[in-house]
């Protein structure tokens, strides 16, 4: 039984740092790729830059555009950071240093769990640069430490989903270019929801898609967060999809990993 608990934590003592190595390595790879990390940080900005002072004059939303169009920017910042991982891990399968990984005693599952954390720390100074832009254009948040705390939240674990998913569609592509491809799905969504417009100004067939998708529950509850409009279930609904995502992202990424090395 000693044995037995011995060799269990040691696996687990292996796992963890064979993990560490993998972050250290994913965050590497993004400073070495100072454009692609240039773009990523940028982009974002410049497009909440874009709705607020090209498009914000003719969006009705009952109140400031900048304080309406935030939450969305930021799903859209996730979805790019997103498409990154997912062009990251299928160069991994195609480039053959799983194979050499391979040949080394460190845990399989590392490699995944490395890139889905680089992923998490990618966006999470990308989430930063917006908000602190959007705070010096006029976005001003209504929310107390505590609605805060929640907000960053739900952010983190539809983070850490949406870069899970990632990772599993970098496992299923069989080239860069068609993982690449991915980014362009995650960029349409928040277009087809709340994060722009209300749902009521939609035509019928896409306010129906707009309000039953992912995106608009999670923009939903941010926005009830930091500006005090009505949350109802949408946080439910939220939590709901991210742990979805999360589980089947992650048990999906693991069988594809031992199939495509064994």
């Amino acid at each position: 039984m000693s044995t037995t608990t011995t060799a269990t934590r040691a696996r687990v003592t292996d796992t963890v740092l064979d993990s560490r190595v993998m972050i250290r390595r994913g965050l590497t790879r993004s400073m070495r790729d100072p454009e692609a990390f240039f773009t990523a940080l940028t982009l974002p900005v410049a497009l909440m830059l874009l709705f607020v002072y090209v498009f914000g004059g003719a969006m009705s939303t009952g109140g400031s555009y900048v304080d309406y169009v935030v939450p969305g920017i930021i799903l859209l910042c996730a979805g790019f950071g997103a498409g990154t991982t997912a062009v990251a891990v299928a160069d991994d399968m195609t480039n053959g240093i799983v194979d050499r990984f391979r040949s080394m005693p460190i845990a399989a599952g590392s490699v995944v769990v490395g890139h889905v954390v680089a992923s998490v720390a990618r966006n999470a100074i990308a989430t930063t640069l917006v908000i602190a832009v959007a705070l010096l254009i006029g976005w001003r948040p209504s929310a107390g430490p505590l609605e805060w705390f929640a907000a960053i939240g739900i952010l983190a674990a539809f983070v850490l989903a949406i870069s899970w998913l990632a990772a599993t569609v970098g496992l299923l592509a069989r080239s860069k270019d068609a993982a690449n491809a991915f980014t362009m799905v995650l960029a349409f969504l928040p277009y087809v929801s709340t994060a722009f417009v209300p749902a009521d100004t939609l035509p019928a067939a896409l306010r129906g898609f707009a309000e039953h998708q992912p995106m608009t529950p999670i923009i939903e509850t941010l926005r009830g967060l930091w500006m005090g409009t009505e949350i109802g279930d949408q946080a439910w609904w939220a939590l709901g999809w991210c742990t979805l995502i999360l589980v089947a992202s992650a048990v999906t990424s693991a069988r594809l990993f031992r199939r495509r090395t064994s």
